[in-house]
């Protein structure tokens, strides 16, 4: 996984891939498919992978995890992230995004198309509150957005989600209802959960991508470290993702397949979601006149959620067979393929964009 120069008269990005990047869709699809088939067919292996977990995080998982974002992490140039936080607009505009609309348009959405699903309706909810903090590195590489933005703008949304998270969770589905006249939810969360989810998806991998870049620099310089080192470690990032999907799909298989017209209802909303918010935030990246690279990067923060927190608390707070833990599951199913299509579409804009970022 690579980007290019990051200007709009650069040649076609899909050109440059490579075979493996640019049939991307189809490894996801297969690993989809694989992790569905083996938990439907292969007895007690969802059972088996749930069971490899600490604090209520699937080692499986976060393993996955950890070898998909560390490539990625280690391309960024920690130098340069004082020119991120410094841009107000980018940074304001992700804040805004994330922790007032996004769980808002969720909110929303899971009331007016789920009415009569309460326990799917509150595990939407759920998702909105989780906001990406793992996942987004990867189609902001993919979509050729900024990573050194992408890492600012995902450690903010750490750092919110650890405040935030418990405090929004009993707005949304407490008090707004109440003062609404509607049903009433209780979510009992551990700040302490998030922050552990926090550590393990995000701070090893940012970690060990800072000591590598500084450690490799030093040692061997910028050069070796560029055009020799990230080249060979690339390619993990892909691997991870499939590894990542198909463990993901093998714990959840059976409650995906064994209820269809459930996972429809619950992907109607979560397309609306996911649209509404990509698009949104690649309008408002291109009002405030954010170039391609941190409009991408804007957007793909603002459209992905956290679904390995958002399944976490669902089954600590429901339990494993619950409604709000399907709702959960179902998130990355419709996600996934979702972001990457949409990845595809931010790199036809790329060419078609006027102003180099």
């Amino acid at each position: 996984m690579s980007a290019g120069p990051e200007t709009g008269t650069a040649a076609p990005v899909v050109g440059r891939l490579t075979t493996l990047d640019r049939l991307l869709p189809v490894w996801i699809l297969a690993a989809m498919a694989l992790g569905l088939l083996a938990g439907r067919l292969i007895p007690g292996l969802g059972s088996a992978l749930d069971a490899v977990s600490v604090a209520g995080v699937s080692l499986p998982i976060a393993l996955g995890l950890l070898v998909m974002m560390y490539p990625v992490l280690a391309r960024v140039r920690y130098d340069r992230l004082d020119t991120v936080t410094g841009d107000r607009r980018l940074m304001v505009a992700s804040l805004v995004l994330n922790w007032v609309i996004g769980p808002a348009l969720m909110f929303a959405l899971a009331w007016l198309l789920l009415p009569d699903l309460p326990e799917y309706r509150t595990g939407l909810i759920i998702v909105g509150l989780a906001r990406c903090i793992a996942m987004v590195i990867i189609w902001n590489d993919l979509a050729c957005g900024d990573r050194e933005a992408a890492a600012v703008l995902v450690a903010l949304n750490s750092v919110f989600q650890v405040i935030a998270f418990a405090a929004l969770g009993w707005f949304y589905l407490d008090l707004l209802p109440g003062w609404l006249g509607l049903p009433t939810t209780d979510l009992e969360v551990s700040p302490w959960q998030i922050a552990g989810s926090v550590l393990v998806f995000l701070g090893v991998p940012l970690l060990a991508g800072y000591l590598s870049r500084r450690l490799g620099e030093r040692t061997r310089g910028r050069d070796w470290y560029e055009s020799r080192f990230l080249p060979r470690i690339g390619p993990l990032a892909l691997y991870g993702l499939l590894f990542t999907i198909v463990i993901l799909f093998a714990l959840q298989g059976q409650a995906i397949t064994s209820q269809p017209l459930d996972v429809a209802r619950i992907a109607l909303p979560l397309l609306a979601y996911f649209a509404l918010m990509w698009a949104g935030s690649y309008a408002l990246g291109r009002g405030i006149g954010l170039g391609y690279a941190r409009t991408t990067t804007l957007a793909f923060a603002a459209a992905g959620n956290n679904f390995e927190l958002a399944i976490a608390v669902a089954i600590a707070t429901f339990g494993v067979t619950s409604g709000q833990a399907l709702a959960g599951v179902v998130g990355p199913l419709i996600e996934v393929p979702v972001l990457v299509a949409l990845v595809h579409v931010s790199l036809a804009a790329r060419r078609r964009w006027k102003k180099p970022t």
